[in-house]
């Protein structure tokens, strides 16, 4: 049984600016807000370096092959005087107008979205959280595994013909696929990214399925060269929400029937990089779209959440005020109030109550929103979702190699354990994940780090570093 592995593939070698210029390219050229961009934008995609480099392999290559077989078909045929050699003609032909042939397919792609290029690969077998084997696929085209759902660029696209740059028909396109599109485009440009800033490891590729209804792709990185563990994952799940969990957002003002389950959607990404170097910080960050159907009036209720933080082992301020700069300029983009609104709830919501101390130096952190279109919201999370290389990266570079001492390896490991605590006893997205039927245990639990400690009564050195990043941790600060 054979897999799909893409054409495409970022050289190791690129540079961070070349990561970054792809990435923010490539978010650019293919977000869905304003949706009417998508297919004018389209044609240009299917030729960046990016998106196109697989094309133009694949015609070369078809070219090649091509041109061999007719030069052993001309040998055979020379004693045949009869008409012209069509064949010859024909990879002639090719041959001259490859860039064109080029441009022609990504403009069928716009009009007739098709699978894209790939080749055969290796398949993978992995077990669903059911104990179901199936097909773990290597990255196709713009994913780094087949969506959840079936023939998705097909509907989105379908979608966006039919709204014709209609304003009131581009807002109604079903916000399940426009989040599923970006959160899957999103775990690609994220996941090569970071396999470059790493230069060893690659990410394990885990495409799972829900018997509930749904699954998700989940890319694991496991001592590298800079990242001891790093994980991104998408879900994509739907299925009846059990009552209990339907109080609970009651509980949070959500206006739904009381005592009943209910159907549900939900789908997100979720990101975890724990760095080897302790000078290095870990960043976390999750953004999704939830949707229930109201049994009573069978109206459907969508909202969004999301949210990036940093967790230092040791403080740089210049790397808490570069990630906070670059989240507040996302921020001010779409409402001036968002990131002082947003800081503050970040700040709250990773707060490890019974040690009094936060999880990090913070960032930004939102949930339960749907005050305003969710055409505007879901723009919102698409570039807090991008915006993330630009954050991060700079810092990681910066930090990587440092030199460290083993204390400060194990001061590390302490703070990780804080990280562990916040997780497994606060974080609402874990407790929700181990609650809902079939879910997937090892994607919940990837944020965890690989090693950890806890030590008892451990106090950092007064005036020391350690000290200094515990008074942050204990009384946040601004930072831009």
């Amino acid at each position: 049984m054979q897999a799909l592995r893409v054409v495409r593939r970022l050289p190791s070698s690129a540079s961070f600016a070349s990561v970054r210029r792809s990435a923010s390219a490539h978010h650019s050229a293919m977000s869905l807000a304003p949706l009417s961009s998508s297919i004018t934008s389209s044609a240009s995609r299917s030729l960046s370096p990016w998106h196109g480099s697989e094309t133009n392999r694949a015609v070369s290559s078809a070219a090649t092959s091509s041109k061999s077989d007719s030069n052993h078909q001309e040998q055979q045929g020379n004693q045949r005087k009869e008409g012209p050699d069509y064949a010859r003609l024909l990879v002639r032909g090719l041959a001259i107008g490859i860039s064109g042939l080029t441009a022609f397919v990504a403009a069928d792609r716009v009009l007739h979205p098709a699978a894209p290029l790939v080749v055969p690969g290796p398949a993978k077998s992995t077990e669903t959280s059911g104990g179901k084997v199936v097909v773990a696929q290597e990255p196709a085209a713009r994913f780094m595994a087949p969506p959840l759902t079936e023939d998705l660029e097909h509907k989105i696209a379908a979608a966006l013909r039919d709204a014709a740059g209609d304003p009131d028909k581009l807002a109604n396109v079903d916000m399940k696929l426009r989040m599923e599109d970006m959160v899957m485009r999103a775990q690609l440009a994220i996941c090569r990214a970071m396999e470059d800033a790493d230069g060893q490891a690659t990410f394990k590729v885990d495409r799972w399925l829900r018997k509930e209804g749904g699954g998700g792709v989940s890319c694991v990185l496991t001592d590298g060269a800079v990242f001891e563990k790093a994980g991104v994952n998408v879900s994509v799940v739907h299925g009846i929400l059990p009552a209990a969990a339907v109080r609970e957002m009651r509980s949070r003002g959500k206006d739904l029937p009381a005592d009943t389950s209910m159907p549900f959607f939900a789908t997100g990404i979720s990101c975890v990089m724990h760095p080897h170097n302790p000078m290095a910080p870990t960043v976390h960050f999750n953004y999704r779209y939830f949707e229930v159907t109201d049994p009573r009036t069978q109206q459907r209720q969508g909202w969004f959440g999301g949210g990036c933080d940093l967790t230092p082992s040791y403080l740089f301020e210049e790397d808490a005020k570069h990630f906070h700069a670059t989240y507040k300029q996302v921020c001010d983009k779409h409402d001036p109030a968002f990131y002082p609104h947003f800081k503050k709830w970040c700040d709250d919501y990773f707060n490890i109550t019974h040690r009094g101390e936060r999880r990090g130096v913070g960032g930004i952190f939102f949930d339960d929103l749907d005050d305003r279109p969710r055409d505007k919201l879901f723009a919102f999370a698409s570039d807090c979702a991008f915006a993330f290389e630009e954050a991060y990266l700079p810092i990681i570079m910066r930090r990587r190699n440092l030199p460290f001492t083993e204390e400060q390896k194990r001061w590390q490991q302490l703070r990780r354990g804080r990280y562990v605590e916040f997780n497994l006893v606060h974080d609402r997205g874990t407790k929700f994940g181990l609650a809902t039927p079939g879910a997937r245990i090892e994607s919940i639990l990837m944020s965890l780090p690989l090693t950890a400690r806890w030590e008892y009564c451990h106090e950092p050195a007064p005036g020391s570093v350690e000290e200094e990043l515990l008074a942050v941790l204990r009384s946040p600060k601004n930072w831009v």
